[in-house]
């Protein structure tokens, strides 16, 4: 059996298991593509996965938005250790929480500044609502509108994210969130110009990517993989939308873009742009970053307190053999036995909530792919439900990898 049937196979069984509805798998070794395809995009409809099918990658955006940050650090429009005030004065007077899950007025003053590098590793003391049980979770959620289709405007969405206390001193931990979104309005606010304008021109554009965008257009609408979540029983179910996340369909009138989250994408799309992480980084003639600015964002950034004390989602994902560069994670020790560490050293990943991973070995030359719509809230997370996709991702890997 070759390996496209053996990820058949993978995907079939976790398609008939109700684990998801549908997945496509990308493998790329030495320039050649493998794919495999199973189960639905739309049950209801009798709509077939296929090849092409467009998926909300959710934080699989992130590396895409870290790509052009660090492209305006090349041209020498910013610098990483800038302060970010520069652009957004906003966040020139800044507090911090003296306890993440405290009360929102007892803080104390910013040591320093939050620079570019800091959104870029996620030390800048920003979060998500949903990672707390203290007043700052419903703050952010009143103050920022929905994690990915927010209805504040990009000015009004920097401002309130200013207008809020950090969790942590910029620079000193790792802490997951908005980050990247924030990074991302920058970017736009630099350019003059939105930031999903910006992404195509400088990076849709010169690789091919023609299905990756904020708000698919009308005539690709039904390539769209449908939303899929499960009820509290844990039975595979279709969802409008799961925890104030529009995941169907974006609504044409906003003005703000998830640079942390909320783009679309297929997989030989995204196989386009995870391409630059191997070799020398050109993708068929079309260079995005100078060499050693690609290797200064795949290799690690995080001290090793840094490493063991970063937490995400009740895990410590690079505590052992794996550390963080400027968008992307990066394993320092290989491990089979782990999903984050089965490739070589120095392979770059970095998962998608809604189903999502890919990664690049830059030492096989090879990429792996693995899209899904997997629509699954966080205390479902906790208690079990909806976590079948990930052992889908780990199967297929291993095949994939062998």
């Amino acid at each position: 059996m070759g390996r496209d049937q053996e990820l058949q196979t993978v995907l079939r069984k976790s398609v008939d298991k109700k684990d998801l509805a549908g997945a496509v798998v990308l493998v790329d070794r030495n320039g050649q593509t493998g794919c495999a395809v199973a189960g639905w995009r739309d049950i209801e409809n009798k709509l077939p996965m296929e090849r092409d099918t467009i998926f909300r990658i959710a934080s699989m955006t992130k590396p895409i938005t870290s790509v052009a940050a660090l492209m305006l650090v090349d041209e020498g429009r910013i610098e990483l250790d800038e302060p970010i005030s520069r652009v957004a004065p906003e966040f020139a007077a800044i507090r911090v929480l003296r306890s993440p899950d405290g009360p929102l007025a007892d803080t104390e003053d910013a040591n320093r500044q939050i620079t570019f590098e800091d959104l870029l590793t996620h030390r800048a003391g920003l979060t998500y609502a949903d990672f707390h049980r203290g007043p700052i979770a419903q703050t952010y959620r009143e103050t920022l509108g929905d994690d990915i289709d927010s209805d504040r405007s990009p000015d009004d969405w920097i401002r309130g994210l200013a207008g809020l206390p950090l969790i942590a001193q910029p620079g000193n931990r790792m802490t997951y969130g908005t980050a990247t979104d924030l990074l991302g309005l920058l970017i736009a606010r630099i350019e003059g110009a939105p930031l999903g304008s910006v992404l195509a021109r400088r990076i849709f554009d010169p690789l091919g990517m023609t299905d990756t965008c904020f708000l698919v257009p009308h005539e690709k609408r039904d390539r769209r993989a449908a939303a899929y979540g499960f009820d509290e029983q844990g039975r595979l179910m279709k969802v409008l939308a799961r925890a104030g996340i529009f995941v169907e369909e974006r609504p044409g009138h906003m003005a703000y873009e998830s640079g942390g989250a909320g783009l679309w994408s297929t997989v030989d799309d995204y196989a386009k742009f995870a391409r630059i992480f191997l070799g020398n980084g050109d993708v068929n003639g079309a260079r995005l970053l100078r060499p050693e600015t690609l290797t200064r964002m795949m290799t690690n950034q995080l001290t090793n307190a840094q490493r063991a004390n970063s937490v995400l989602l009740g895990q410590k994902p690079f505590a052992v053999g794996r550390g963080f560069g400027l968008g992307v994670g990066v394993i320092l020790e290989r491990d089979d036995h782990d999903m984050a560490r089965r490739g070589s050293e120095g392979t770059v990943s970095w998962p998608g909530a809604f189903g999502g991973w890919w990664e690049a070995d830059p030492r096989k030359n090879s990429i792996f792919i693995f899209l899904a719509h997997n629509m699954v809230a966080l205390p479902q997370m906790a208690s079990g439900i909806g976590l079948g996709v990930w052992a889908a991702i780990d199967d297929a890997q291993r095949v994939a990898l062998a």
